[in-house]
């Protein structure tokens, strides 16, 4: 069963790194393995509280744009730092995250990307579960100073029937 699974794994990897808008190679390669990295440290400095990891791949600007499920809508830099005190909380804990199905295209010009993944982002809140759990989450990020900042996210959940 274990082998089948490295199997699995190994088969979705290369097939994952040559799909359309993935380039394994060639131009625009190193670049979408940068502009992973940003979209898996915009969830995955959580779990050791990274600020400034977080804040050096979001857009430190008034246009800044971030939806949640629930409908809020983040504007701008300031309002998303709002959330900080409930991420610095003791009550706050980030467990693990899981980006499944990430498609990444960069413009041709080659300084922004937009993505679409599925995302299981496990946290506590108080000891009890605060999760996000198979949600739609689609991104656009832009290459600044030579470095993949996020300046607009959508987090959703599908309807259930």
């Amino acid at each position: 069963m274990k082998k089948n699974v490295v199997i699995m794994f190994v088969l979705v990897a290369f097939l994952g790194a040559s799909a359309p808008g993935r380039p394994a190679g060639g131009p625009g390669g190193g670049e979408m393995a940068l502009i992973e990295q940003s979209i898996r440290d915009s969830i995955g400095w959580a779990k050791d509280k990274d600020f400034a990891r977080l804040y050096a791949i979001i857009a430190n600007d008034p246009d800044f744009l971030e939806v949640h499920p629930d409908g809020v809508v983040v504007k701008g830099f300031e309002e998303f730092r709002k959330a900080e005190r409930i991420w610095k909380s003791a009550d706050f804990r980030a467990i693990r995250y899981e980006i499944r199905d990430l498609r990444i295209n960069l413009s041709k010009s080659g300084d922004v990307a937009w993505f679409f993944c599925l995302l299981d982002d496990i946290n506590e809140w108080r000891g009890q579960p605060a999760n996000w759990e198979d949600t739609r989450w689609t991104g656009v990020l832009e290459k600044r100073e030579g470095h993949w900042i996020v300046v607009q996210q959508h987090f959703s959940f599908a309807a259930k029937d």
